[in-house]
């Protein structure tokens, strides 16, 4: 009897459905060799390149180090402990082949002194005489009320957040517009793009850090030189633990609640290479939620810090 209604059916039909799960079946194996191919490519990217890290110490930090050091890139690593610095050192050599790789450079760097930045800006271009990539992903994180948060907490956020990575990149300009050749990448809390509350000062210092690279990025294009912003929710606790924060039960929390809403150092690590590979401008890692607070910023304000106030009602202010 089946086969009788098949035997009866338009063979163009009976074709249709054969050839539509082969279709989407090649389809979808095209598009993940692609990826593949891509990521291959991508992390051959950086050999021979000079990259800079400017906090190699975080969760993200040691993550790229060890992916740029495989990829045979001449990496300056920097952070504000010599001692740490000299122990990752050992340890991306002691992992790695040396005729395909090359030893690390250090400095000393922390963008809560911000007299020092002079020196350390000569030493990371003393390092080699040249840049092709600097890594920003150095930050400080607050949260608590307003009016809880000293002026002095304010200075020391703003110059972590913002004065610092602005002020290296300032110094290091001109030896790239030199080069006519570069890649500067912000590596950003969502909080550049959305406010979440008691984040005042946080959310202040990420939204002038990203307001500067937005503006550096049309300053700089002429001379050859990339800037990209790379904005995450946060990095998920079970890869690093300095980025997340205490769980709520406020509706805004879910913006910032653990995976799948969070990243993996591995994901970061990858989308930034990818990032330095097609020199995108801007890349946001989020999933749908973070993504759809972003848009309703910008398209419906009002139903925005709707949310936002109704989920400080329900929140628990007693911080420390």
């Amino acid at each position: 009897r089946s086969l009788d209604i098949i035997q009866e059916m338009d063979p163009v039909w009976i074709t249709t459905v054969l050839l539509v799960p082969c279709v989407v079946v090649l389809t979808a194996g095209f598009f993940y060799l692609f990826s593949v191919i891509m990521g291959l490519l991508s992390k051959t990217s950086v050999r021979n390149k000079v990259v800079v890290i400017t906090d190699a110490l975080s969760g993200l930090g040691k993550e790229c180090a060890g992916v740029f050091h495989r990829g045979g890139a001449r990496l300056i690593l920097c952070g504000k402990s010599w001692e740490k610095l000299e122990e990752l050192a050992d340890d991306l050599a002691n992992a790695s082949d040396p005729t395909v790789t090359f030893p690390s450079k250090l400095v000393l760097l922390d963008f809560g002194d911000m007299d020092s930045m002079p020196e350390v800006i000569s030493e990371i271009l003393e390092c080699y005489g040249c840049l092709d990539i600097v890594i920003l992903n150095s930050s400080m994180k607050v949260k608590a009320p307003a009016q809880s948060v000293s002026l002095e907490m304010d200075k020391l956020l703003m110059d972590n957040n913002y004065f610092g990575p602005a002020t290296l990149a300032k110094g290091l300009l001109p030896s790239l517009i030199s080069r006519r050749t570069g890649h500067l990448l912000l590596v950003n809390s969502i909080q550049g793009k959305i406010a979440v509350p008691f984040r005042t000062s946080y959310a202040a210092s990420k939204h002038a850090v990203q307001a500067f690279f937005d503006c550096l990025r049309a300053e700089v294009e002429e001379y050859g030189i990339s800037v990209s912003t790379i904005n995450y929710t946060f990095i998920s606790r079970s890869a690093s633990s300095e980025n997340t924060e205490p769980s709520s039960k406020s509706i805004w929390s879910l913006l910032y609640s653990q995976k799948p809403l969070g990243v993996s150092l591995d994901e970061a690590a990858t989308e930034i290479i990818k990032t330095l590979s097609n020199k995108r401008k801007e890349v946001v890692i989020a999933p749908s939620l973070p993504k759809v607070a972003v848009y309703a910023r910008s398209f419906f304000p009002n139903v925005f810090f709707a949310v936002m106030a109704a989920g400080v009602k329900n929140a628990d202010t007693s911080y420390v």
